[in-house]
């Protein structure tokens, strides 16, 4: 989860949050380099009344300008493609949990067990443990096996939301009458925390998401 002071993403648990974090590298680079090309061309200009007069109509200049940020478009739209069609990509899945959302909590529904669902519940603050985190606690934690392959089924009771793990990458539309599908894994087991990042009312900001990454055999016998 974030921490204060945090500059950058918080850290990546999922291969596909590992793309983006190294796309939003390759992409932040680009920015400062073009940036800095950009303030030297700028510093030149207001410290040197220097005139390269053979040069204000040259072709070669503006061939230049134009194909370079095609190619620099082109560095930035490939691997955005990539990590696109790697989000949309589902493959047999381990298990499928459905999340549905409500003013203002979350239920979820294990559609490989039979009478496995119940709803979360934000924590209230005086009911908080020592090392709980104030607005991202709920009542029940959604537990799943790590580095196994999860099919997300999202929909909506009521009104829009928006169920969404930055850690994990994962974002999607719950919609009233929709099911929108996703995938989500993790690489190593722990807590990871999310909320509704849709305005979906005056308690908007009380819709917290907390997934509990555990072993297998572990999972097993939580969901016996």
């Amino acid at each position: 989860m974030a921490t204060p002071a945090q500059l950058g993403l918080q850290n990546a648990t999922s291969p596909i949050m590992e793309e983006l974090i190294a796309f939003h590298d390759h992409a932040l680079m680009i920015i400062f380099l073009i940036s800095s090309l950009v303030l030297y061309i700028m510093s030149l200009m207001l410290t040197t009344k220097l005139t390269h007069t053979s040069t204000m109509n040259a072709q070669e200049i503006e061939m230049i300008w134009t194909i370079l940020p095609a190619i620099i478009l082109i560095m930035i739209a490939l691997p955005s493609l990539r990590i696109l069609y790697m989000t949309d990509e589902f493959i047999k899945p381990y298990l499928t949990l459905k999340a549905i959302g409500h003013q203002w909590y979350w239920s979820y529904e294990y559609s490989d067990y039979e009478d496995l669902a119940f709803d979360s519940y934000i924590m209230p603050t005086y009911f908080l443990e020592p090392g709980e985190f104030r607005l991202l606690e709920v009542d029940n934690r959604t537990t799943l096996p790590m580095e196994a392959d999860i099919r997300m089924l999202v929909s909506s009771h009521d009104v829009l939301h928006s169920w969404a793990v930055p850690s994990l990458g994962v974002k999607t539309d719950a919609i009233p009458g929709r099911l929108n599908q996703i995938m989500l894994a993790s690489m190593r087991p722990g807590l990871f925390y999310g909320q509704c990042s849709e305005i979906c009312g005056s308690n908007h900001s009380f819709m917290p998401i907390v997934l509990e990454f555990i072993y297998f055999q572990d999972f097993e016998v939580w969901a016996s």
